[in-house]
């Protein structure tokens, strides 16, 4: 298991006279409330009903699906400052993935009315949330285009980036916590062993350092760019 620490994202956008993002990201209520979660608890299945959506404030949480054989596949790692859950405002009726912690983790769950009503009057809320889907959606494409063209170093390069969000802070950046080489694994497509071989190889070349936690570096997006 790689022992990693997690980074916190923080909301850019500026607060207006009438409303306070960052309590009402923090904040409980009828319609809105904190849950917390241990570590490998699940959240919700795959197929429960889609009630809300949830806002990380600490932790992390794997969204996974499973096929009708039983074969479970990472489709995304998540970290604070990220929302999920959010195909209930599109109409699904049930969770299309499954949710579990991956570290003692804190949520703040916003029934679908709330939601809806604050993005249709909170205009602070709304910007942020539309950033968030559009970002989700260029990573979406991304990973998809990386999964049919990329080798597996590439995409586990990738996959290491991004986790350690690079885009957002200097270097060294730190990843979300305690992400196994299994997950990885499943992550890229590829077998544990593989990933265990490109982990030791990043490391002898100062891509990636084991000091407490598992530090990226962003020289590591020269693999990314290598033809």
């Amino acid at each position: 298991m790689l022992r990693v620490t997690a980074t916190k994202t923080k909301p850019t956008l500026k607060r207006n006279a009438t409303f306070d993002l960052r309590a009402f990201l923090d904040s409980s209520g009828a319609a809105r409330r904190i849950e917390k979660f241990r570590r490998s608890q699940r959240i919700y299945s795959q197929g429960d009903p889609a009630r809300g959506v949830k806002y990380i404030q600490t932790g992390g949480v794997k969204l996974s699906v499973t096929n009708q054989d039983g074969r479970e596949a990472v489709v995304a790692i998540l970290g604070p400052g990220d929302f999920f859950g959010e195909g209930c405002l599109a109409g699904q009726p049930v969770c299309m993935s499954a949710a579990t912690a991956i570290v003692p983790t804190s949520l703040l769950f916003i029934g679908k009315k709330e939601m809806m009503r604050a993005l249709r009057t909170e205009h602070a809320f709304s910007d942020l949330f539309i950033s968030h889907m559009l970002t989700r959606n260029i990573r979406i494409e991304e990973d998809l285009i990386d999964q049919l063209f990329d080798s597996s170093e590439k995409r586990l390069a990738r996959s290491l980036l991004l986790l350690a969000r690079y885009e957002q802070e200097d270097q060294p950046h730190e990843v979300i916590p305690k992400v196994s080489q299994e997950m990885l694994a499943e992550m890229i497509g590829t077998t544990r062993s593989r990933v265990n071989f490109f982990m030791n190889k990043f490391r002898k070349m100062g891509f990636i350092k084991y000091n407490g936690g598992l530090q990226v570096n962003t020289s590591l997006l020269s693999v990314v760019l290598h033809d």
